[in-house]
């Protein structure tokens, strides 16, 4: 999983393979989904994301179980 905020778009990228995608929507306003070709979510896009989330550019990696 790769994570990548850019700050000149304002756009928050989550990454969570490298499948090639094939279709991308806009389930809630400035939300993007990626899905690859078999309907599996293989990113998402946050726009706006400075107004969306607390800090954008600060990463909180917690693994449990």
């Amino acid at each position: 999983m790769k994570v990548v905020y850019d700050a000149e778009t304002d756009i928050l990228r989550i990454v969570l393979n490298d499948a090639p995608i094939e279709e991308s929507n806009e389930d809630t306003s400035g939300i993007i989904l990626d899905y690859d070709a078999a309907g599996n979510v293989v990113g998402l896009e946050v726009l706006s994301a400075s107004t969306r989330v607390k800090d954008p550019r600060s990463l909180e990696h917690v693994v449990t179980g």
